[in-house]
C-alpha cells in the first residue's frame, strides 16, 4: 500500500469522520493512524469486535470513556526525578474512577458482548493509590490534613499571619500622618507601609521598594521584621512538606505505572472501537466475509463519502473471471465504481465496517494500485499520459497475485490507436501476474477484447435514453452502446447521418430508423439539404484591409514584447506601421500594436516631430539648408 493509493481512494477523509466519533485525543491519534491488515484472523478479529461494540451501543449509548486528558503526558513525566502535580494528581484519579465506571458498566455486557467486555478484565481498579490522592489532594490543592506536619505548619502560619495584621494595624493608626494611603501593601510577600517620601524617616526600618514617581517609599518597620520572617521559616517548612507528599503520592503513581498504563492503553481501544462502531451505524455499515481467494461480491454496496446520493452497487467478480472491463458514457459513474471496490476494500482492512447488504465478500490483497485521474507533475514537466504512464510502468513492476488493480480510462490522452494498443497488452500482462483488475475504457476495440478474452467480462454503466441521463447503475456482462448515436437520435439528428457515422466508426452497416410525424419528418429532412448555388470564393471583390488608425507621434505599446514606442509612418496597404523603439525604427503590423498615449495629448499640434525622429546633426543641415544652398551638403536618413 502506498499514501497515493490512500489520497485518490478517498481513506483520510474516511479516517476523520471515524475520528469525529472519538472522545479523547488519544483515541482520535490512533484512529488517524489506522492502516490496512493483511492478516485474515486479524481483520476479522476487528470486525466481530465492532460488531460487538454495535450491541452495546443499541443497548446503552453512553459508554463511560473519558479522563483520557493529560495521562500521555503523565505516564512521560514518571521516573523522571520530578514530583507530579498536584492538577496530574487530580487527573489521575478522575482517571482511575472511570476505569472503576467502565468495569461497572461491562459487567452485565458480558452475555452480548463476550469478547469487547472481557478487555475490561485488563483495566486495574487501584482503590489504595485512587483513597490517597483522594485523601491528599482537594480542589486542585495539597488538602491540610494531608500529614499531620503539614496541618501543624498551616496552623502556626495562620496564626503568625493574624498576629502580623494586628501588628501592622497599630503601626496604620501610629504613623497615620506619615503615609501616602492607609492600607495595608505587600512586597515579595512582606507587609509593609506606604510612607510619603519626605517622612522615610520618621519611621526605622528596611526600603523595599519606592513608586515610579518616586514620591511612595514602601518600608518594612523593624517592629514587624522579626514576624515576618518567622512566617517566612514557616512557609519554607510549609512548601518542603507540600514537596514531601506530592513525591510520596508520585512514589506510589510510579509503583502502578504498568497496571496505569495497561489501563490507559484499554480505555483508548475502547475509545478507539466505540468510534468505529458510531461510525458503522451512522454509515448503514456491517461486517462482511473475508477470504485470500480474490473473491469479490458487493451487494447493494454504496461509496460511504457519497452518502444518500450514493447509487448501491452489485458486482461480483473472482470466480469465472478476475477482470472487469467497464465502458459508459462521461460522468457515468465509471470512476465512482472502481473507487467504491478499492476504498470498501481499504476500509475492510483498516478493520472497519463498510454500508453494503448481508452476505457480501471482500478478498483480502497485499496491494491496492491505482491509476485513477491527472497524475501530472509539474516538477518533472511530464504530461498528463507520460505521468500516467510511468505510474503503470511501477505498477507493472510490483504487481503480483495479491494486488488488486484499478485502472481509470486507460490509454487515454494519446492517440487512439496506440492508447488503444497500449491499453490491450497492460490489461493482458497485468492478468498474466494474478492480479485481480478493474478498468473503465472509452476503447470500443478494448470491449470486444475483454469478450474474448479468458478470465474478462465486460460492463458498463446504465444510460436512461427517456431522461438523456446516467442511472449510475453497473450492468455485468455487457459492455456500453454507443450512447453517443443513440442520444443524438433522440434529440432528433436525422437517422442516415447516424447511420452513416456508424459506418464510418464501426465500419459495418446498421440502419437507424426514428418513428416522427409527417410535419416533424420535414423539419428532420432539412438537415440534408444541399445548396447547389452555393459560392466558396467570392470573386471581384478586393480584400477590406481595417485598422486602427494611428497617427505620427502617437505613443503605442508593442503587445507580444510589451515595448513602447512612436509612430513614425504608416499604414501601408497591408496596414503596416513604423515606429521608433529605442532609437531604431521598426515595422510592425497594425495588430500587434496598442494605442498607450495619443499625440494630441502629448505634443502641441504644430509641434516638430523632427526633435523625435531625426538626428542632432541632421536637423542642424536642415536649418543651413533653408536658408541658403551649401554645395556638397547632404542628409542622410535610415530607409524605412
Amino acid at each position: 500500500m502506498n499514501i497515493d493509493t490512500f489520497t485518490v481512494l478517498g481513506l483520510h477523509h474516511i479516517k476523520e469522520e471515524v475520528a469525529h466519533h472519538a472522545i479523547t485525543d488519544l483515541g482520535k491519534a490512533q484512529v488517524r493512524a489506522l492502516g490496512p491488515h493483511t492478516n485474515l484472523k486479524q481483520i476479522r478479529a476487528l470486525l466481530d469486535e465492532i460488531t460487538e461494540a454495535k450491541r452495546i451501543l443499541e443497548k446503552s449509548t453512553s459508554v463511560p470513556i473519558h479522563g483520557l486528558n493529560g495521562m500521555d503526558h503523565l505516564l512521560k513525566s514518571l521516573n523522571k526525578g520530578i514530583s507530579l502535580r498536584p492538577d496530574q494528581l487530580v487527573g489521575l484519579y478522575d482517571f482511575l474512577d472511570c476505569c472503576r465506571k467502565l468495569k461497572r458498566f461491562m459487567e452485565d455486557k458480558v452475555h452480548i458482548a463476550p469478547r469487547v467486555a472481557s478487555y475490561v478484565y485488563g483495566i486495574e481498579e487501584l482503590p489504595h493509590l485512587a483513597e490517597e490522592i483522594y485523601r491528599c489532594i482537594r480542589n486542585g490543592m495539597i488538602d491540610d490534613y494531608a500529614s499531620k506536619s503539614l496541618e501543624k505548619v498551616r496552623k502556626q502560619i495562620r496564626t503568625h499571619e493574624e498576629r502580623l495584621k494586628e501588628k501592622i494595624q497599630q503601626l496604620l493608626k501610629k504613623y497615620k500622618t506619615y503615609l501616602q494611603e492607609s492600607i495595608v501593601s505587600e512586597r515579595d510577600g512582606r507587609y509593609v507601609l506606604a510612607l510619603k517620601k519626605e517622612h522615610k524617616g520618621k519611621v526605622s526600618g528596611a526600603i523595599l521598594d519606592v513608586s515610579a514617581s518616586g514620591s511612595t517609599v514602601y518600608i518594612e518597620p523593624d517592629e514587624l521584621t522579626r514576624g515576618q520572617e518567622q512566617l517566612l521559616l514557616l512557609r519554607v517548612e510549609e512548601e518542603i512538606e507540600c514537596q514531601r507528599i506530592l513525591s510520596y503520592l508520585t512514589g506510589l503513581v510510579e509503583e502502578q505505572e504498568p497496571s496505569i498504563h495497561l489501563a490507559v492503553e484499554t480505555m483508548v481501544h475502547y475509545d478507539v472501537l466505540f468510534a468505529k462502531a458510531k461510525y458503522s451505524r451512522a454509515i448503514g455499515g456491517r461486517s462482511v466475509e473475508v477470504n485470500e481467494s480474490h473473491y469479490i461480491s458487493l451487494k447493494a454496496g454504496r461509496h460511504p463519502l457519497l452518502g444518500e446520493k450514493a447509487v448501491p452497487l452489485t458486482v461480483e467478480m473472482g470466480e469465472n473471471y478476475h477482470a472487469l472491463v467497464i465502458t459508459g458514457p462521461n460522468t457515468g459513474g465509471k470512476t465512482v465504481t472502481i473507487k467504491t471496490v478499492g476504498l470498501l476494500t481499504l476500509m475492510v482492512q483498516c478493520g472497519l465496517h463498510v454500508p453494503v447488504e448481508e452476505g457480501s465478500h471482500i478478498a483480502v490483497f497485499q496491494h491496492i494500485w491505482v491509476d485513477i485521474g491527472d497524475g501530472q507533475s509539474i516538477e518533472q514537466n511530464l504530461s498528463t499520459f507520460s505521468s500516467r504512464i510511468v505510474n503503470i510502468i511501477q505498477i507493472l513492476k510490483q504487481t503480483n497475485d495479491r494486488s488488486l488493480v484499478l485502472l481509470d480510462e486507460l490509454g487515454s490522452g494519446t492517440d487512439p490507436g496506440e492508447g488503444m494498443g497500449l491499453a490491450t497488452v497492460i490489461l493482458q500482462e497485468l492478468y498474466k501476474k494474478g492480479a485481480t483488475l478493474l478498468a473503465t475504457t472509452h476503447y470500443s476495440e478494448i470491449k470486444d477484447f475483454a469478450n474474448q478474452q479468458e478470465g474478462f467480462i465486460n460492463g458498463s454503466m446504465e444510460f436512461d435514453l427517456q431522461t438523456l441521463r446516467p442511472t449510475y447503475r453497473l450492468l455485468i456482462g455487457k459492455g456500453g452502446d454507443s450512447q453517443a448515436f443513440a442520444i443524438a437520435l433522440r434529440l432528433g439528428m436525422h437517422p442516415k447521418l447516424i447511420t452513416a457515422a456508424h459506418m464510418i466508426t464501426y465500419k459495418e452497416e446498421k440502419e437507424y430508423e426514428t418513428v416522427a410525424e409527417t410535419s416533424a419528418q420535414k423539419e428532420m429532412d432539412k438537415q440534408l439539404a444541399t445548396n447547389r448555388y452555393i459560392k466558396r470564393h467570392r470573386e471581384g471583390k478586393e480584400k477590406q484591409i481595417h485598422v486602427p488608425t494611428f497617427v505620427i507621434g502617437d505613443n503605442v505599446q508593442i503587445t507580444e514584447t510589451g515595448e513602447f514606442g512612436i509612430v513614425y509612418q504608416g499604414p501601408d496597404d497591408t496596414g503596416n506601421y513604423v515606429v521608433q523603439v529605442k532609437g531604431e525604427k521598426r515595422m510592425y503590423n497594425h495588430k500587434r500594436l496598442k494605442l498607450y498615449i495619443a499625440a494630441a495629448e502629448l505634443y502641441p499640434e504644430d509641434y516638430d516631430f523632427a526633435i523625435i525622429f531625426d538626428t542632432k546633426e541632421n536637423r542642424k543641415k536642415q536649418r543651413i539648408m533653408e536658408k541658403r544652398h551649401v554645395d556638397g551638403l547632404t542628409i542622410e536618413r535610415e530607409e524605412e
